[in-house]
C-alpha cells in the first residue's frame, strides 16, 4: 500500500477548506469513557470508535487493555505518523517505511495519593525512522519535523488549552 493514495483526496479537501474554512472545524468530537468494573473503562466516540483501557495488576486492574497512559503515547504517535504520511503524499513523496514511536517516563506514587508527586507523564521523547527512494536525508528529516509539529495530539499537548470540567451527580 502507498500513502499516495491518500493526495487526490487531501488535495480536494485542501482547495474546499480554502474556499469554506468552516467545512473543516469539527466542533463536537468526542470520547466517553464509562467505567465498567474494577478499573476497566470502555470508550466510545462520536464516529462510533471503541476502545478499552484498564491498568494492571499491580495497580489494582485486571490489565484487560492498556492503560490510558499508554493511549496517550499511542495516540501521539500514531498523530504524527499520520500526518507524516498526508504531509508525504501531499508533497508526492512515496514511503517505503514510517515508524514513530513515543516514550515518555512516570511516577505512580501520586496516583495512589501520595502528595506532592506530579502524575504527568515526563521526559517525553519521539522517535523517527523514515525511508523513502529518490528522496535527500533532509527532505525526510524536514517531513518528520513538519508532522511533529502539525499532528493535531502534538500540537495540543503543546498548546495545552484550558479543559472546563462539568460535574453532574446522578
Amino acid at each position: 500500500m502507498s500513502n499516495l493514495r491518500a493526495r487526490g483526496a487531501l488535495d480536494r479537501a485542501r482547495h474546499l477548506f480554502l474556499e469554506r474554512p468552516t467545512v473543516a472545524r469539527k466542533p463536537n468530537a468526542s470520547a466517553t469513557a464509562v467505567w465498567q468494573d474494577g478499573l476497566r473503562c470502555q470508550i466510545a466516540g462520536s464516529g462510533g470508535e471503541t476502545a478499552v483501557t484498564d491498568m494492571p495488576a499491580s495497580m489494582g486492574g485486571d490489565g484487560t487493555g492498556p492503560n490510558p497512559g499508554w493511549l496517550l503515547r499511542a495516540s501521539m504517535a500514531a498523530c504524527a505518523a499520520t500526518a507524516i504520511a498526508m504531509r508525504a503524499a501531499t508533497l508526492g513523496i512515496e514511503l517505503r517505511s514510517l515508524s514513530v514511536a513515543v516514550h515518555s517516563e512516570s511516577d505512580a506514587r501520586g496516583l495512589v495519593g501520595i502528595d506532592g508527586v506530579s502524575t504527568a507523564l515526563s521526559a517525553m521523547r519521539m522517535s523517527v525512522e523514515i525511508g523513502a527512494d529518490s528522496t535527500s536525508r533532509e527532505q525526510l528529516c524536514e517531513l518528520a519535523r513538519w508532522g511533529e509539529a502539525q499532528s493535531p495530539v502534538g500540537s495540543t499537548l503543546r498548546d495545552r488549552p484550558p479543559v472546563s470540567l462539568e460535574i453532574f451527580v446522578v
